[in-house]
């Protein structure tokens, strides 16, 4: 349990009660995401979730019992769902903008045994694993499908050149994601030589250490001197965001997907708006559409997520677990396991 921002707590707790509706879940896995380490380290937005309160969205596990008035699922299926479910009626829905629905159900608590899906959510955002799909493997669905959402909304093309800032696992599943929709070439940016390396291993075609390399010379020399179609900022930090924005060529794309701390403000030439016709979008979250797509393309192996599984450990060493997040340079994802 959290009880304020680095108060990280391993508590007993009741099984939650079904009711109409409801479906109980028993986790078999629950991975790690950059989300749950800054909800750890700074606090989230209070419409996301609101502390103290158990946390980690990343999950799959087996239906233990379902409430009545449901034909499905049924007791013993592997299953995951969103941790989300739009309302499907406020304006934001009825424009098909389903990410930013105004009455989202949230759904937290995968760090422990159980976890209890409400109604809506069970209609609008659970699937079942196909039984060839690890756990493991059907816990990045939330990940790949927040993924999934932003690479739409830059609209990628084949024969771009992407650029990716960061290494860590949403930009991994960035770069899975892209190579699938055949873009010429791929560029990668972090601080960390360990990080690269494994980008290296996953088909990135250059690096760039930005640590002790110029990126912006970098870029332009990979590019031919124009630099990228599209920029994907995938850290979170507003000097990455306006990075990503000195990267990009006339008439290119900046996706700005890592969430900045609350509050934060960058600043944008307006020449570069006007003149370059820059297109810079942010993307938040996902929609129940991309949770399917992801799990099809995860279960297909169409995109591989289980190369990104570093490392399993058990839910009583969650703090361990956070610890190497904040510390480690090379590790990807971590599976936690009740």
């Amino acid at each position: 349990m959290l009880y304020g921002v680095k108060d990280l707590r391993i508590e007993d707790v009741k099984v939650p009660k079904v009711k109409t509706g409801e479906v109980l879940v028993r986790v078999k896995a629950a991975t790690t995401c950059g989300t749950d380490l800054k909800i750890f380290q700074r606090g989230y937005v209070e419409k996301v979730i609101r502390l103290p309160t158990v946390f980690g969205h990343e999950w799959a596990g087996d239906v233990v019992e379902v409430g009545d008035g449901l034909q499905w699922p049924k007791k013993g299926m592997r299953v995951r769902a969103g941790n989300s479910a739009p309302c499907l009626r406020c304006t934001m829905c009825q424009k098909g903008r389903y990410n930013l629905c105004e009455n989202m159900i949230w759904l937290w608590g995968a760090y422990a045994e159980y976890i209890k899906v409400p109604p809506h959510m069970v209609l609008v955002n659970m699937q079942e694993i196909p039984r060839h799909v690890g756990y493991e493997e059907a816990a990045v669905t939330e990940p790949l499908a927040c993924v999934l959402h932003g690479v739409e909304n830059a609209g990628v093309k084949l024969g771009d050149t992407v650029v990716i800032i960061g290494a860590g696992p949403i930009g991994l599943l960035h770069l899975l994601t892209v190579k699938k929709m055949g873009v010429e070439k791929t560029i990668m940016i972090d601080l960390v030589d360990e990080r690269l390396d494994f980008a290296k291993k996953l088909g990135v075609v250059e690096t760039i250490n930005s640590k002790r390399e110029d990126v912006i010379e970098r870029v332009r020399h990979f590019t031919k001197g124009y630099g990228a179609d599209i920029v994907i900022e995938a850290i979170g930090l507003p000097v990455t965001w306006e990075q990503a924005l000195k990267l990009v060529q006339k008439g290119g794309t900046v996706l700005e997907f890592g969430g900045c701390p609350p509050g934060t403000e960058i600043k944008v030439k307006t020449e570069q708006l006007h003149y370059g016709e820059t297109t810079v979008t942010g993307t938040f979250h996902t929609t129940p559409l991309h949770f399917r797509r992801a799990l099809n393309l995860i279960a297909s192996r169409t995109i591989d997520v289980r190369q990104l599984i570093t490392r399993k450990m058990e839910l009583k060493d969650l703090k361990k677990a956070f610890e190497i997040l904040s510390t480690s340079k090379t590790e990807i994802k971590i599976g936690i396991i009740p």
